[in-house]
């Protein structure tokens, strides 16, 4: 069997006025992220580690923020396209481990839906799906709560 590995990483700034929307799901926030498409700073970093892992490219590659036709996407459905295209060359995910990067808020409570959604779209059992939920503990502008970011990590078999 080949293995490959990849890493996606991605952050975006918090505005008032958007939902957010982390691993495909609706997290209650008085903020959300900033973005073209839903901003779901976990599935781009997961979509980037996947199509790395294949060789690929970027998220940006196939999802340009120069086309309207990726405006307000939900992130979810670019994870699918994107795995389709690696699915195609013959690859498959086996697991994935993940950071989120955030002083607020509280993930916990939403790791388990996350793992879900994600196990879900990649046709994965939820425990091949590791997320994790960090602070910045005040440094810098994630410090400040004026974004989040995250890291996935991707391992892809054929």
């Amino acid at each position: 069997m080949e293995f490959r590995v990849g890493h996606g990483i991605d952050i975006h700034r918090l505005v008032e006025g958007r939902k957010l929307i982390l691993g495909g799901i609706e997290v209650p926030h008085e903020r959300g992220l900033l973005g073209h498409s839903d901003a779901d700073v976990l599935t781009h970093a997961i979509i980037d580690a996947i199509l790395g892992a294949a060789g690929q490219g970027d998220i940006g590659t196939f999802f340009p923020d120069s086309d309207a036709k990726w405006k307000d996407a939900d992130s979810m459905q670019l994870l699918s396209l994107a795995y389709s295209r690696v699915r195609g060359l013959g690859w498959r995910v086996v697991n994935i481990d993940c950071n989120i990067l955030a002083e607020a808020p509280k993930l916990s409570p939403h790791i388990s839906s996350m793992k879900q959604r994600i196990a879900s779209a990649l046709d994965l059992h939820c425990e091949a799906v590791g997320i994790k939920a960090g602070t910045a503990e005040g440094l810098g502008p994630i410090g400040r709560s004026e974004g989040m970011a995250a890291h996935a990590t991707v391992l892809l078999g054929r």
